[in-house]
C-alpha cells in the first residue's frame, strides 16, 4: 500500500504521540505503508515545519526538522512528476498532493481536511481514496489486520 500524506497529517504525527496521524507516521517508520514523495511535497514539509510558530509548537528545533525530514526522504519512495495534472482545487497548494497521488500510483491520499478535496472540486478519481487519518487507520485494520 503506498500513501501520499498532506502537510496537516506530518505536521500532527509530529506534534503529538498519540492519535492516528502519530499511527499512520509509524506505519511508514515501520515499513507497513509505503510513503510517496515529491521535491514539491517535501519543499512544502519543510517549510511548514520550518515556520517559528511551527517549530514552537512542535517544541522543535531546525536542526531537529531536518532529521526528520532526512528520515522522511531516507524511507520515501521518490517520485518525479513529469506533468502538470491541475485537478483544479480551491487550494492551489493542494493541488501538488493530488498530482503526486496520481504519479505514484498511491492507493490514498491521507489529509485531515478530507473537504478541501472533494467539496467543490473538479477531482474524479477512482484509482485512489482520500481518507482521514482515523478512517485509513480503520480501512487498515479490516484489511490487514491489527
Amino acid at each position: 500500500v503506498t500513501v501520499t500524506l498532506d502537510t496537516n497529517v506530518l505536521f500532527q504525527a509530529l506534534y503529538s504521540r498519540s492519535g492516528a496521524s502519530h499511527a499512520v507516521f509509524r506505519m511508514i517508520r515501520d515499513g507497513h505503508v509505503k510513503l510517496a514523495l515529491s521535491v514539491p511535497v517535501f519543499e512544502e514539509y519543510r517549510a511548514v515545519l520550518n515556520r517559528p510558530q511551527n517549530l514552537e509548537l512542535l517544541g522543535r528545533t531546525r536542526a531537529e526538522v531536518d532529521t526528520i525530514l532526512r528520515f522522511i526522504a531516507f524511507v520515501a519512495t521518490p517520485v518525479v512528476v513529469h506533468f502538470l495534472w491541475r485537478p483544479n482545487l480551491d487550494d492551489e497548494e493542494d493541488n501538488m498532493f493530488v498530482e503526486l497521488v496520481v504519479a505514484s500510483g498511491s492507493d490514498f491520499l491521507i489529509t485531515q481536511n478530507t473537504k478541501d478535496f472533494l467539496e467543490g472540486a473538479e477531482l474524479k478519481h477512482d484509482s485512489f481514496e482520500i481518507v482521514t487519518p482515523f478512517q485509513f487507520l480503520t480501512e487498515w485494520r479490516m484489511n490487514h489486520g491489527g
